[in-house]
């Protein structure tokens, strides 16, 4: 019997008209889904966005990353997750692992590609890659990332403090991925570098509830996950 295929798949920054034509024509063809999630929340919305690309008979299951700074409990469940994925392929299935935006940019499917290829290094993966959030803000906001010989840096509002100060000095462009849980000290290194009216932050871009601020001032104190700061080329 052949192996199955797994496809890992972007399925675009959550407005359910930017998933491309390459990951509908995947997701067709597909015997399983699987979703990624923390074990905090079920909530997918890459899979709400799939959905009507699915076949009626597709199964569909949940893998759980948990959200935590344990190492032993993340690589535990790294392990198991992609030993459910080659059970499914070593059986003959095709399979799809999806993620918001790309699957290669801070996506749990970097994790369980490593543990999948340390388990069977011949197993048969197709990536194919999907719009990104900072993309989608950057259409949305009418804002050219960046020109010319200009750098853009591409961070998460989890990087340290002190690391991200240094990239926002030495970038002409930026945007600042998960914010929320530490919006208040991100917008004092932005005021501090003379960056703050050069920056704005979206929230849920493509989704019911987005907002736009144009002022880091009026950003609510509690943000969706679903955010993201974009701070502007100079002049631009």
């Amino acid at each position: 019997m052949q192996n199955g295929i797994l496809y890992g798949i972007g399925v675009g920054p959550g407005d359910t008209g930017l998933i491309t034509l390459a990951a509908v024509k995947a997701l067709s063809e597909v015997d399983v889904v699987f979703a990624p999630a923390s074990t905090k929340n079920d909530f997918s919305v890459a899979l709400d966005i799939i959905r009507p690309h699915l076949r009626e008979d597709v199964e569909i299951r949940r893998l759980d990353f948990p959200m935590t700074r344990d190492d032993a409990v993340r690589t535990a469940a790294r392990g198991r997750n992609a030993e459910a994925v080659l059970e499914c392929l070593h059986g003959g299935r095709h399979a799809a692992f999806i993620t918001l935006g790309d699957p290669l940019i801070y996506s749990t499917f970097g994790h369980l590609l490593r543990e999948l290829r340390a388990r069977d290094g011949l197993a048969e993966v197709r990536i194919i890659p999907g719009i990104t959030s900072f993309q989608a803000a950057a259409a949305r906001l009418e804002q050219t990332l960046v020109e010319g010989d200009e750098s853009l840096v591409v961070a998460t509002g989890n990087s340290d403090l002190d690391r991200l100060a240094k990239l926002l000095d030495a970038a002409d462009a930026a945007v600042v991925l998960k914010p929320a849980k530490r919006f208040p000290a991100l917008k004092a290194a932005l005021q501090e570098r003379g960056l703050a009216d050069r920056a704005r932050l979206i929230e849920r871009c493509g989704l019911d509830g987005e907002a736009v601020y144009e002022n880091l001032d009026q950003v609510p104190e509690k943000l969706s996950y679903f955010s993201l700061l974009h701070v502007a080329r100079k002049g631009a």
